[in-house]
């Protein structure tokens, strides 16, 4: 008996830390949204505008507020809210990105080395963009679909919401067309996600003093780890992001 109390007290903790992980990752996918939302907002409508129509990023935020409000800023939060927070919530929970550079290290036994190299950590990224993807593509179409449809002059709303929009691609062409532009989210993310994992380790090392871990870093440099990340990661996805949200809008794909 004594020799399984250890192991229960183990297990529970494991459970805890895991259930702690979830939860945070879930508060961290509502912050991200919550901060980000007005800045996509204002780069779907710039991508989905016709010619004349904004001027300039400040442009899309005045018209927006002088027709709708502050609240104008977050229209089309929904689908964020509910597809970005369960995938940061399963990433800190079960991370995809820790999950790939196992099994990039399960497939290279031979290796001389247990350090991933930056390419390898890039592979790693790209791998942990497929699994989400099946969440983030009908995600980011109901969502632009929502965002483009009211960025129109005219006032006039095609969408009562995020529902009705689900519901009007779903009579259009079934699961297939909320689904449709997967193909091209993967084209995305998975570069992207590349990018962003290998800054970000490359970064946190070359923030790290000798004889020191990255795992003792401080909060700021984490913080600058995480933006160089970013940075680097919309640097790619940008251009194949123009391409996805007009090709969403005008039916393309």
């Amino acid at each position: 008996m004594s020799s399984k109390a250890p192991a229960a007290q183990e297990s529970r903790s494991s459970t805890v830390e895991s259930a702690k992980s979830f939860i945070a990752g879930g508060f961290g996918g509502v912050s991200a949204v919550l901060v980000g939302q007005p800045f996509d907002l204002t780069k779907t409508r710039l991508q989905t505008a016709g010619p004349g129509v904004y001027t300039g990023a400040l442009d899309v935020v005045k018209k927006t507020l002088a027709r709708d409000g502050i609240t104008g800023l977050y229209r089309g939060m929904v689908p964020p809210l509910l597809g970005v927070t369960p995938i940061f919530a399963v990433s800190f929970w079960a991370s995809a990105y820790d999950t790939s550079k196992k099994l990039i290290l399960a497939i290279t036994p031979q290796r001389s080395s247990q350090t991933l190299s930056t390419a390898e950590l890039a592979a790693a990224g790209f791998l942990s963009a497929v699994p989400t993807t099946l969440i983030t593509a009908p995600v980011e179409r109901a969502k632009v679909v929502l965002q483009a449809s009211q960025g129109k002059e005219t006032g006039e709303r095609k969408y009562k919401g995020v529902i009705d929009v689900v519901r009007h691609l779903y009579r259009e062409g079934g699961m297939r067309s909320i689904f449709r532009g997967t193909g091209a989210t993967l084209a995305r993310d998975g570069p992207g996600s590349a990018a962003y994992f290998a800054a970000y380790e490359v970064t946190k090392k070359a923030l790290t003093p000798a004889g020191s871990s990255p795992s003792e870093l401080n909060l700021g440099a984490i913080i600058v780890a995480g933006g160089s990340a970013g940075i680097a990661m919309w640097a790619l996805a940008i251009p194949p992001d123009a391409c996805l949200v007009i090709s969403r809008q005008k039916r393309w794909c």
